[in-house]
């Protein structure tokens, strides 16, 4: 099954590995390999975890993230990887507020 990011995913994604490439050197890849890693178990896991405000929630492992998701016909589709650490009603704002998939 195809697994896509769509376009807000990207941003989240851009805006933490900026945060983690200001923190120490390394880190930002770090960051990377660590969603990738779990963007790669969907293929196999998509569907068996938590559902939370309407979308999957994936746990980031090693990082204070989690990726969102929904499972369609032809495609997995990430619609936020966000930081945890946020107040819990911005998170539910934003996953409200996440477009359609194209």
């Amino acid at each position: 099954m195809n697994i896509r990011l769509l376009e807000a995913a990207k941003d989240d994604l851009r805006s933490g590995w900026s945060f983690y490439e200001r923190q120490s050197p390394g880190l930002d890849n770090t960051f990377l390999s660590a969603i990738d890693s779990d963007v790669q178990t969907l293929a196999l896991y998509a569907g068996t975890h938590l559902k939370l405000d309407g979308f999957y929630r994936v746990l980031i492992k090693r990082f204070p993230f989690a990726l969102y998701y929904l499972i369609n016909e032809s495609s997995i589709d990430i619609y936020a990887i966000l930081d945890c650490r946020r107040d819990p009603i911005w998170i539910r704002d934003r996953l409200a507020t996440s477009p359609s998939p194209p």
